[in-house]
């Protein structure tokens, strides 16, 4: 099979040359699997949680029978008569409270993980998966989108801002920062006041002065290409991130993901 390359585009926009892309970005799309593997990795971040088993049954309360013109709940001792220990009743215990030793987390094996990352990886390079995802792509003039390597030094918003418009990823940018909107409901009191869409996605060799100088750029997320996992590349289960890759980056992914996988 003959090797296929990509172009590399400076920090004007302007192609300078092509490399070479890894065998892993032809592995088949496999959304099912990409599926498994998310939930995988937000199972993991879910806080355990459990009740006390003897929670509202410490008391010494018991129903009075029938024939008084009460409710038959169990109650405490005494002149005022309060219900305790039922479920439903002020005091009372949960009817099924959680259990701590419960297992709240998705396991998945070993091959299946590295299956659903490099079928992950695959969907960045195809244009009609991201468009589908709902990426505005319209200027940009290659996928995989692939950038010089300079582009990792740049230390300031408006620098990287600059970059992003001339690589055409500007209209993707500006949807993400359209979309922000107060959350309807509680969550405004938890900590997620805010909902926004997410946006590209930034890979490099090398974590120099990109990583400060984007870190407020709406919807944008910068990793390592050593670190990058399922969930940043799809992130809510589905395919498709659109995703900007340096020089060094792109000609990494072979020796870290490489060798092939059988779909």
């Amino acid at each position: 099979m003959p090797t296929k390359t990509a172009q590399i585009f400076n920090l004007e926009g302007k192609p300078t040359g092509t490399t070479n892309i890894s065998p892993v970005f032809d592995t088949p799309l496999r959304p099912d699997v990409i599926k498994r593997a998310v939930l995988s990795i937000q199972s993991h971040r879910i806080q355990p949680q459990g009740r006390d088993p003897m929670a509202g049954k410490r008391t010494s309360a018991q129903s009075r029978g029938t024939g008084m013109g009460i409710a038959r709940v169990p109650r405490e001792k005494g002149g005022g008569g309060k219900a305790a220990f039922a479920p439903g009743t002020v005091g009372g215990r949960q009817a099924h409270p959680p259990r701590a030793e419960t297992c709240i987390t998705k396991e998945i094996p070993k091959k299946e993980k590295r299956l659903a990352l490099l079928s992950a990886i695959a969907a960045t390079s195809q244009k009609d998966i991201v468009s589908a995802r709902g990426h505005k792509i319209e200027a940009i003039p290659e996928f995989p989108l692939i950038v010089e390597n300079s582009f990792e030094n740049l230390t300031k918003a408006k620098e990287v801002d600059a970059v992003l418009a001339s690589l055409g990823l500007s209209n993707d940018v500006n949807r993400v920062r359209e979309s922000r909107k107060v959350r309807a409901g509680k969550g405004k009191f938890r900590g997620r006041k805010m909902k926004q869409a997410v946006g590209p996605l930034i890979i490099v060799a090398e974590e120099k002065g990109l990583m400060n100088a984007a870190k407020n750029l709406a919807g944008i997320d910068i990793v390592n290409v050593s670190n990058i996992n399922v969930e940043l590349l799809a992130p809510g289960t589905h395919p498709g991130r659109l995703t900007l890759w340096t020089d060094s980056a792109i000609n990494q992914v072979e020796k870290l993901y490489g060798e092939g996988v059988e779909a």
